[in-house]
């Protein structure tokens, strides 16, 4: 009998995609979060996770950008190898040096590995922090003029399961970008000629935003996380377009402005 695969992180923007193409190639799923007694940080809750599973995808909360990172990568990977668990596939960040430790890390441990190396999703703006922005008409960012390749969540999951279900993708880095570059303020642009609202964009300085963020409560680890994200990692580092992709899956990945019409067409910003 075939032993499941392990989702860390299955209710999130990629896990839960990832797990309804496995589902739909006939594959068993075990999701674990925090919901479901799985911790990153106590781990004497992972053995209990990877017990019995033949692969994993390991998405790490809240993020590989934040310190602490690569142990709790390079601990579970080692963990899992000696459960038997050697498939592990590892959604990574562009651009942030802790990410690329705990590749490092990952790919140490003896695992046979996959990393999917990506940055913004298209998502952040219909089912991530920046839906609410565009349903009150304005979004205020402490970015100007950086462009981002902004990947969509799909094309995410098509790699990943594609990564976890063939041999072919072991020892594969596969840094994922969308076709073109945009700035935040023209992703909007899309957005709003896509639904039809009139969304404005403002770039506003850094303690500005941070002053938002405590405002909206936001707990003080995630508004870290965010501040580092939009002053550190969008300065320029990720201005440029991968072939992760089309490698992965002999195909482009998709456009905004295909994201923008397909969000708006479900609903998303009404």
């Amino acid at each position: 009998m075939e032993q499941p695969i392990l989702i860390i992180g299955g209710k999130g923007k990629t896990g839960s995609r990832v797990a309804e193409r496995l589902q739909a190639k006939g594959k068993e799923i075990l999701f674990v979060s925090r919901s479901t007694g799985f911790d990153w940080t106590d781990r004497g809750t992972w053995a209990a996770a990877l017990q019995g599973a033949s692969a994993a995808y390991i998405t790490y909360y809240p993020d590989l950008a934040v310190k602490g990172a690569p142990d709790d990568i390079e601990a579970l990977a080692k963990l899992a190898v000696s459960l038997g668990v050697r498939r592990l596939v590892l959604l990574s960040g562009r651009g942030e040096p802790e990410a690329q430790e705990s590749e490092r890390r990952l790919i140490a441990s003896g695992a046979d590995w996959t990393i999917v190396r990506a940055s913004w999703f298209n998502q952040n703006f219909d089912e991530g922090q920046f839906a609410p922005m565009i349903l009150e008409g304005e979004m205020a960012l402490p970015v100007s003029r950086v462009r981002e390749p902004f990947i969509d969540a799909d094309d995410i999951a098509d790699v990943v399961a594609a990564a976890l279900t063939n041999p072919r993708h072991i020892g594969q880095l596969y840094e994922v970008t969308g076709p073109r570059l945009l700035t935040f303020a023209e992703a909007i642009g899309e957005i709003g000629r896509a639904s039809g609202r009139q969304v404005k964009f403002h770039t506003i300085p850094n303690e500005a935003f941070v002053e938002e963020l405590r405002a909206a409560e936001v707990p003080e680890d995630l508004a870290e996380l965010l501040v580092e994200l939009f002053t550190v990692v969008l300065d320029g580092r990720n201005e440029y377009l991968t072939d992760g992709v089309e490698r992965a899956l002999g195909r482009p990945p998709k456009d905004f402005a295909d994201y923008a019409r397909d969000a708006a067409a479900s609903g998303a910003w009404k």
